[in-house]
């Protein structure tokens, strides 16, 4: 047998073998689609349109509350914006945000901080989270506000066997379910 078959054939069985080792939870989420997943606001496409396409279905508004979803607005960066689910409120200009594409491409990120940054207190500009640098990255962000859910999850959830779990656990439990959702909208951030 050639060297070169042989190599071939070896990397093709090693490469398999690492697919199949893979855990679930390695899928590539865009934002978007993860947004959708986990804070039940159902609406499809770019974040960059989700805004727009909330009028009339959701309410919106300019306050967190957990389980809204924050729209931000297409940068030169950011072309399609991004969507990202409040997972917890810490005060009137700091939130937690969960969602997926931020800082690593296709990477899910839970509570992580966001502020709000805005000259006027309105979370119209904020500074989120940047793995890279572990803490709030260098730039600020142009929003449209916050998308309400009527199902988006409460901050805690009583499961079927009584026990309570945190929106973030149960999002993280809905990665395994949503795996086959098709892949739209968002993309990273920061440089």
């Amino acid at each position: 047998m050639n060297l070169k078959v042989l190599a071939a054939r070896f990397a093709l069985v090693f490469s398999c073998g690492l697919m199949a080792a893979a855990p679930a939870s390695a899928q590539f989420w865009q934002c978007a689609t993860y947004a959708r997943e986990i804070s039940g606001i159902d609406i499809h496409g770019n974040a960059n349109t989700w805004w727009g396409q909330a009028a009339g279905r959701y309410e919106r508004g300019s306050s967190p509350r957990v389980g809204a979803v924050l729209a931000f607005k297409p940068t030169a960066r950011m072309r399609v914006g991004h969507v990202a689910m409040v997972s917890q409120i810490v005060s009137d200009r700091e939130v937690l945000l969960t969602h997926a594409n931020w800082s690593r491409p296709g990477r899910v990120e839970t509570n992580v901080r966001a502020v709000d940054v805005s000259a006027n207190n309105d979370w119209s500009v904020v500074k989120v989270w940047y793995a890279p640098q572990g803490d709030l990255g260098t730039s600020s962000y142009p929003t449209s506000g916050f998308i309400y859910g009527g199902d988006a999850p409460a901050a805690t959830h009583a499961a079927p066997d009584g026990d309570t779990r945190s929106t973030t656990a149960m999002a993280n439990m809905t990665i395994a379910a949503a795996a086959k959702a098709p892949v739209t909208g968002g993309i990273s951030l920061e440089q």
